[in-house]
């Protein structure tokens, strides 16, 4: 059986974490495969779009994690998966999937990672990506007023009354789990260049 490893990487957001992810990803080319924890909203397409605004985001129970255990089991298995496609503006899953073969690689990135033990149990090798909270908040706006169709107001006040406060709660107190805390996260290219040369090393 073809030997096949998972690294996690979780932080706060706006910390990098998708950057170094993908900066990951692009080095290793076709060994490896991304996956993202926010593929693994719930699709609450039973309530009103109204309903679904106000839903908080930031808590575990936000995400369907026991489904995207199984889609990693499965990929160190060997086998591909299915899967789902969430939409931000919509706040619910489109009917579409996207297939995603497996690789000797398999990256997740995510805010959340670190907090279900179970998840964790998956995972080789866990990143915690630690950026100062002005920096994230500055990103974050800029993601989701730019990528996300949000308005800076609406932002701001997910921040203030859902973000931080599930930071502190869940994220934050989960760095313990990591194996390695870094600063920065993918724009920090000396850290970049440490981890995909130890990665190269295990594919040989």
């Amino acid at each position: 059986m073809v030997q096949r490893i998972v690294l996690g990487i979780a932080g706060g957001t706006g910390s990098g974490k998708t950057t170094l992810a993908k900066g990951i990803k692009n080095t290793l080319g076709e060994n490896a495969v991304l996956l993202c924890h926010d593929f693994y909203y719930n699709k609450n397409d039973d309530m009103p779009y109204e309903d679904r605004c106000r839903l908080n985001y930031d808590h575990p129970d936000s995400l369907e994690t026991d489904l995207l255990i199984r889609h990693l089991k499965k990929l160190k298995d060997g086998e591909s998966i299915e899967r789902p496609v969430y939409s931000f503006v919509t706040h619910t899953r489109l009917d579409e999937t996207i297939e995603v073969r497996p690789a000797k690689v398999i990256i997740i990135e995510g805010v959340l990672l670190f907090e279900n033990p179970e998840l964790r149990d998956v995972m080789d090798i866990k990143v915690y990506v630690d950026t100062d909270s002005d920096i994230r908040l500055a990103r974050r706006i800029e993601r989701d007023v730019n990528e996300r169709g949000r308005s800076l107001k609406s932002v701001l006040e997910q921040y203030i009354n859902t973000v931080k406060p599930m930071h502190d709660r869940f994220v934050e107190p989960s760095r313990k789990y990591a194996d390695v805390i870094i600063p920065e996260g993918g724009y920090n290219q000396v850290v970049l260049s440490m981890i995909t040369d130890r990665l190269k090393s295990f594919l040989g």
